[in-house]
């Protein structure tokens, strides 16, 4: 091993001699045990991987340095022990691994290079939709059309699984990646080469961080950086700040895990800890569940941060137990982390680490609360959600505004359901969807759901037959768990069937409404509402006919369901009145946290895990039924419309290109805050009068074998076409909403790939101008590679979400961001100008350049390629075109 830290290197157990680990209390330095349990994960890695090339001496001392070093956008590097993926980010991936070797092979390479050598697994979990509801075989039928609408994606991830080494798939219906992650994929340490090291993950999902409740540190990255580590290579990446987040105290009784994050997510996006990892300590974190610090975790993204770690404690340790793990090897787990000084007793204030910051919460404090209604971070306690909606009804047009005229706020459309007539109103709830693994992984928060759906069905309470109700479970042992306790039969009779195993509506895959509703709702202008246990609520994720969107626990999804609509004082007024006349109230059914930890001492066992997770592999016929082919090479079929190889790397040469200044580009958009990557690069369905749609139907489609954009994400062309597709896009040039600009030469209004095409075809370049947080939301490559190939040169932002600059830099479009104090409205930009952005032929870190538009007017932005590694990637056009020169040569 030429390794200069071999000498720290020992066997864990004198036993067993060839099993080893890097000793880091061996180092005999002071400053490791004031370090940051997540930055030790860190060091551990620089460590192991030190090669004094990728990995050099000199990062070890910078990561050991971080108290000081943290200030000093110091660049590190970082091997994960593994990648994680989902199916809609994961086609991609293994459709670019394909077209990486055809593109080896062309070179002169060897192919097979193009291979997996970090192990990575691929969940299927975002492809089902609910299409069927309420009806005792909804799950299947959902399944079926899963399988119908997605055979050939399934086949090409088949053969990827058979022709990659080191790439294991986790069949549809399995579950939701990061509960498939936190109860049966997670190791928390790795058994690996001979050697024992902390578990870590990267995965192309942003809610990755999931995981870090469970003490695994992990985070989101662009699918395209995923590949580069599948392929070996570290991230690179700031040493970054860790703010410490104290937690005292004990939850009220009737506070959920689920109140707990939504109110962390407000106090942190107080805070700012965007691109700084948050550490939780304190008395605090002892009184939480794994599932209730992997709920917390979960949100990470919403609140800003890279990561959310939860160190190992005993609690860690008695979940892997509880979930199935092996027992010897858990035992060996914890032995591990005590010798590398690692796992954490929150109750012993002496172990607390040194922090870039402290902020504190006292769980006491926390009460009942939703977020919504089109942000995560907009926390709304339940007490005040009737007064907060109806103040949102008049308000202006914006995060908390739907401006609708005082005289119509209680406007009344009549409607027609399966033969009774029912009315909608702003405020009608018309989603109500338990869903996404940030509460379905929580079986108090689940169990909760399940005792109030008992007490309301036997008080004689029921929910409105068109509101599209429904459960989507993250792993089958919640199913297991809620038949086994009795309360999935009352689920049932509310209408919360399950009806399949995947994100689903927290993703968008909601499925239509029915088509009396959607008419009730275009025809009123109504707010209608939808309710999810999700994490995201952005404008149009959820449904298109769903302006409001609440993120909600469970058991409050229940309660808005049967009450029908937002506009409810929980307090003062009943959900409903049953046959009888007696009039309930939410009080009267929510179930106590001591009737909730007792179902779920009795219910949630070892032996459910197990049962579920031994045959995950081999359960679905439909899968194991699949024909894949064989060869090495993938053969592309030019007939199809899920599977295209892409046109990133034709006409690649060895031969590096310098970059050029870009020259007279026009502006395609125009943006304010919170453009996020959904209005970017939808995932949703396609709509009928959309570039992707008349793609689809020159190639024989009809309109019901469209699909999602997330499921066509395999095929450029239609990803090109959807790119900026969203119905709720916001651009400037234009006085409503909608997926269209102005084609300047023209003047003409046109939708957005039809006028990036007029400008390609002219040889014009394009950029795209946007305010705060642009790209926020999921980690999606295609909100990279999707401007790419319209012709976006660069970005010029005000601020930028971390995944989203860093997918941007990873297919060469520039990010660019105002110098501090500086705007478009300060600087005058109008976006009618066109621009020439200088590139220098020398470039450095985060450098300014100067932007000359075509009035004269010159300024300067900060060209944000914010490490040496990442300069690399732009010289070669991207990091894939990195990866293919360096496996070809």
């Amino acid at each position: 091993m030429n390794n200069p830290f071999v000498r720290i290197v020992e066997p864990l157990d004198p036993k067993q001699p060839l099993k080893k680990f890097f000793n880091l209390s061996k180092l005999e330095d002071a400053r490791y045990a004031r370090l940051p349990f997540s930055i030790r994960i860190l060091l551990e890695a620089a460590i192991r991987n030190c090669d004094e090339f990728l990995v050099k001496k000199g990062d070890v001392e910078n990561i050991l340095n971080w108290k000081v070093m943290q200030h000093k956008n110091v660049e590190v590097p970082f091997k994960p022990a593994r990648v994680i993926l989902q199916d809609f980010t994961g086609v991609p991936a293994v459709v670019d691994f394909a077209a990486m070797r055809d593109a080896v092979k062309k070179l002169g390479g060897d192919p097979e290079k193009i291979n997996p050598i970090c192990p990575a697994d691929l969940v299927i979990d975002h492809s089902i939709q609910v299409d069927f509801n309420r009806q005792s075989d909804s799950l299947q039928k959902n399944q079926d059309l899963e399988f119908e609408r997605n055979k050939e994606r399934f086949e090409f991830l088949k053969w990827g699984s058979q022709a990659f080494k080191n790439l294991k798939i986790i069949p549809p219906g399995s579950g939701i990646i990061h509960q498939v992650n936190l109860e049966y994929l997670a190791r928390v340490v790795m058994d690996q080469d001979g050697y024992y090291y902390p578990d870590s993950v990267v995965g192309t999902d942003s809610h990755t961080t999931m995981i870090d409740g469970l003490g695994v540190l992990g985070w989101g990255v662009g699918g395209i950086e995923a590949e580069a580590v599948m392929l070996g290579q570290p991230i690179s990446m700031v040493l970054p700040e860790v703010v410490g987040y104290k937690l005292i105290g004990n939850p009220q009784p009737l506070v959920t895990s689920t109140d707990i994050v939504l109110t962390i997510t407000k106090h942190l996006r107080q805070v700012g800890v965007v691109g700084k990892f948050v550490e939780f300590f304190g008395p605090g974190v002892a009184q939480l569940s794994i599932a209730d610090r992997a709920t917390i975790a979960n949100m990470c993204p919403e609140y800003g941060a890279t990561a959310a770690y939860f160190p190992v404690d005993d609690t860690s340790i008695g979940y892997l137990i509880q979930t199935g793990r092996n027992t010897e090897k858990v035992m060996c787990t914890k032995r591990y982390l005590e010798a590398v000084g690692m796992l954490r007793d929150f109750k012993n204030s002496s172990q607390d680490p040194d922090f870039t910051q402290v902020v504190e919460l006292d769980l006491h404090t926390v009460v009942p609360c939703c977020s919504g209604p089109k942000r995560p971070q907009d926390k709304v306690a339940v007490s005040d959600m009737k007064k907060d909606f109806e103040t949102c009804l008049g308000a202006k047009q914006g995060f908390k505004g739907f401006q609708i005229a005082p005289d119509r706020h209680n406007s009344i459309v009549k409607f027609n359901f399966e033969g009774h007539d029912f009315e909608l109103a702003h405020g009608s709830v018309v989603i109500a969807a338990i869903t996404s693994c940030t509460n379905t992984s929580n079986p108090s928060v689940m169990l909760g759901a399940g005792l109030l759906a008992k007490k309301a069905v036997e008080a004689g309470l029921t929910v409105k037959p068109y509101i599209k109700t429904s459960l989507s479970p993250g792993s089958g042992v919640v199913t297991y768990y809620l038949r086994e306790s009795g309360v999935m039969h009352y689920l049932s009779q509310l209408g919360f069937d399950v009806v399949g195993y995947g994100c689903m509506t927290c993703i968008g895959n909601s499925g239509p409404l029915p088509e009396s509703v959607v008419e009730a709702i275009t025809q009123g202008d109504i707010v209608a509402v939808g309710v999810l246990s999700g994490n995201r609520n952005f404008e149009g994720r959820v449904h298109p006919n769903t302006r409001a969107n609440y993120l909600a626990s469970p058991p409050l999804v229940i309660a808005y369901a049967i009450a029908g609509t937002i506009r409810i004082d929980f307090e003062k007024e009943p959900l409903g009145i049953n046959a009888s006349g007696k009039k309930i109230f939410l009080k009267d059914i929510w179930p106590t946290r001591n009737e909730i930890q007792a179902v779920e001492r009795q219910f949630v066992i070892p032996g459910m895990f197990k049962e579920v997770y031994e045959k995950i592999e081999t359960v679905n016929k439909a899968w194991n039924a699949l024909d894949a082919p064989s060869d090495k090479l993938y053969t592309w079929n030019p007939k199809s419309t899920y599977i295209k190889s892409p046109p990133f790397f034709d006409g690649l040469t060895l031969t590096l290109q310098t970059p050029k200044t870009i020259e007279d580009a026009y502006v395609l958009l125009s943006f304010g805050d919170s453009v996020t990557t959904d209005h970017i690069s939808p995932a949703g369905n396609i709509a009928r009068n959309s570039p992707a749609a008349r793609y689809l139907t020159s190639r024989g489609l009809t309109p019901r074998e469209f699909n999602s954009y997330g499921s066509r994400r395999g095929n450029d062309a239609v990803m090109a076409r959807g790119t900026f597709a969203n119905i709720r896009l916001v651009n400037k040039f234009i006085d409503k909403q909608g997926p269209q600009t102005i084609h300047f030469p023209s003047g003409e209004i046109l939708d957005v790939f039809d006028a990036a095409e007029r400008y390609k075809q002219a040889g014009h370049p394009l950029i795209v101008l946007a305010g705060k947080e642009y790209g926020a939301g999921s980690s999606r490559d295609w909100a990279a590679k999707g401007p790419f190939l319209l012709g976006v040169k660069a970005v010029l932002a005000e601020s930028y979400e971390r995944i989203h600059r860093s997918n941007l830099v990873g297919m060469g479009v520039i990010p660019l961001q105002y110098l501090p104090g500086e705007d478009a409205g300060t600087l005058g930009l109008t976006g009618r100008e066109r621009y020439t952005i200088i590139i220098p032929e020398k470039l450095k870190p985060q450098m300014n350049v100067q932007i000359k538009l075509n009035t004269g007017k010159t300024f300067h932005a900060i060209m944000r390629f914010d490490t040496d590694v990442e300069l690399t990637y732009f010289h070669n056009g991207g990091i894939l075109n990195y990866m293919i020169r360096k496996m070809a040569s």
